[in-house]
């Protein structure tokens, strides 16, 4: 796993983000290299847990859109999409399975 993606696991665990989990999407045909999910204790949380990334990647990291609310957060920075979600947004929009479908797909193109 590249640096980039170890600092921003860091950074989200660190302030207490759960369940933080890495999809390498590198040679599939989505448009971002990395997808990284975590979930948030509630909505001041995920607001705070964006806060703590900016403070903690900028010069470095060029926030290239964030689409902030209470219960989710996306991050772009280009090759990596951060998604802080709450809990309950977490199982409702079941973003894992959807990225799991994508890396099933890459592996059996490999």
């Amino acid at each position: 796993m590249n640096q980039r993606i170890e600092k921003i696991s860091a950074i989200l665990d660190q302030n207490k983000a759960e369940a933080i989990e890495v999809f390498d999407l590198q040679g599939s045909d989505y448009f971002a290299d990395y997808v990284i999910l975590a979930s948030s204790l509630g909505e001041r949380h995920t607001i705070a847990l964006l806060d703590h990334l900016k403070k903690g990647l900028k010069p470095e990291e060029q926030f290239l859109y964030v689409d902030e609310s209470g219960d989710w957060v996306a991050i772009d920075l280009g090759d990596i999409l951060i998604h802080i979600l709450t809990s309950q947004y977490r199982v409702k929009y079941d973003l894992e399975s959807f990225l799991n479908e994508i890396t099933a797909r890459k592996n059996k193109q490999q």
